[in-house]
């Protein structure tokens, strides 16, 4: 393969890099995908949920039935939480219990492989355990990558940079520029084996359902960020994700606020007697629409989260669906441009066109304010310890005459945050997630 000349090189066969490369073989391009791990998955962490994605069942319309997911999630919880109490908000839904699934779990070691066997299929070539350096230029256009192997330059019309948070090539091509400390997250997981009988009852899940909880709060030992806990087949995805910055302010590690979010009065009895199978750790772009880089030069495009497509809600945080539909929009660009025989800048500018009509950047677009909403400290420090105290007051019999709720409210409210103080953080998560 020394010297070898394909019509696309891929770095990174996460979903994004694996959806570019299986449309683009379909169409019958000479395509590589560049994996430094030793098999796709083996370095890769998410969540552990996939949500509905139009690019991925019009490739395998078959999606629901041959992937290997583990169940498909129709419930989603909220929980707040403070050192002793918790306060849950739920929803469940049957209609996401249908095929296409809304949302489904997943375990990246199992997927990965099999989503990149789909692109093998039709004609990819995987080239794993090699890692890429940099790329090759004839002036100021791309023409391959360089990779660690012996005589490891290879060659390609176009290169797609699927390299990860902290994308080497679009810092190389100066796509990319360097970010701070606050525009990341540093999530940590574990995979924690349980028998699936034993996870049905615990969570209250029949068959193939499952459940994606979400926890704000103490779970972060009220730092900026949030935890999760995902049901699979027969464990559990469980962690945290909590501002870099926040961690170094505190000098607190992330496996620390790992260990307080597993030992929480809340959370424990529904990891108990699970035993350790995985842990894993990673960067994630939090920024949203402001971190996108320039996404295509002349003969690169950038996706997936080297191009910061993860967007955060504060009740989910999204980001495989958009890998995925970026590969899908970068395939169609390196397609279109083929027709013109033109891979230059202007040629593959379309790119940036397809995502603006996809929901990609649509969505960063929309939520391109929740960055700010959620610096607020309020959010995981006060805000869980007064709904939880509110609540605790509502339910609590003491033998005393009761009061209504708003004077319950309002007695919870003294001395720790003004009805002015509420009123402009609604209005700024109005801004963040509700109107325009």
């Amino acid at each position: 393969m020394v010297h070898e000349k394909f019509d696309v090189v891929i770095v990174g066969a996460g979903p994004a890099g694996s959806t570019a490369a299986l449309a683009l073989a379909k169409a019958g391009l000479k395509v590589a995908i560049f994996e430094r791990g030793e098999q796709p998955g083996g370095k890769n962490m998410f969540g552990g949920v996939l949500y509905h994605t139009d690019a991925l069942i019009e490739l395998i319309p078959n999606f629901g039935e041959q992937a290997p997911i583990e169940r498909y999630v129709n419930r989603h919880d909220l929980i707040f939480l403070t050192d002793s109490a918790s306060f849950s908000i739920s929803h469940k839904d049957d209609e996401f219990g249908q095929l296409p699934y809304n949302g489904v779990t997943l375990l990246r070691a199992k997927f990965d492989p099999w989503y990149v066997s789909q692109a093998e299929a039709a004609g990819a070539f995987l080239i794993p355990e090699t890692v890429v350096d940099d790329l090759i230029w004839d002036k100021d256009r791309v023409i391959g990558i360089n990779t660690r192997r012996t005589d490891g330059a290879v060659y390609a019309d176009v290169v797609i940079a699927a390299d990860g948070a902290n994308s080497l090539l679009a810092r190389k091509a100066g796509l990319r520029k360097e970010f701070n400390k606050s525009s990341f997250a540093v999530a940590a997981k574990e995979i924690l084996a349980l028998p699936a009988d034993v996870i049905e009852a615990r969570f209250g899940l029949a068959g193939g359902e499952g459940v994606a909880q979400s926890f704000i709060g103490e779970a972060t030992k009220g730092m900026e960020g949030g935890a999760f806990l995902y049901t699979n087949k027969s464990s559990l995805s469980l962690g945290v994700v909590v501002r870099l910055n926040s961690l170094q302010d505190r000098k607190i590690p992330i496996a620390e606020v790992l260990d307080n979010f597993k030992n929480h009065p809340h959370v424990r009895p529904a990891i108990a007697d699970a035993t350790l199978k995985e842990y894993s750790g990673h960067l994630i772009p939090e920024e949203g629409f402001n971190m996108v880089p320039r996404l295509y030069d002349n003969g690169l495009l950038v996706v997936g989260d080297a191009a910061g497509f993860l967007v955060s809600t504060g009740l989910t945080l999204q980001g495989m669906n958009y890998a995925i539909a970026s590969g899908f929009a970068a395939a169609q660009a390196v397609l279109m441009a083929r027709q013109k025989g033109d891979y230059s800048s202007k040629g593959l500018a379309c790119y940036q066109g397809l995502l603006k009509k996809s929901f990609v950047l649509k969505d960063l677009k929309t939520f391109r304010h929740t960055l700010s909403f959620l610096a607020n400290p309020r959010i995981y420090e006060l805000y869980p310890s007064l709904v939880c105290d509110v609540s605790r007051r509502i339910f609590q019999v003491t033998g005393h005459p009761k009061k209504k709720f708003l004077s319950l409210i309002r007695a919870e409210m003294k001395g720790r945050i003004s009805l002015v103080r509420i009123i402009k953080d609604i209005i700024q998560a109005g801004r963040a997630l509700i109107w325009s």
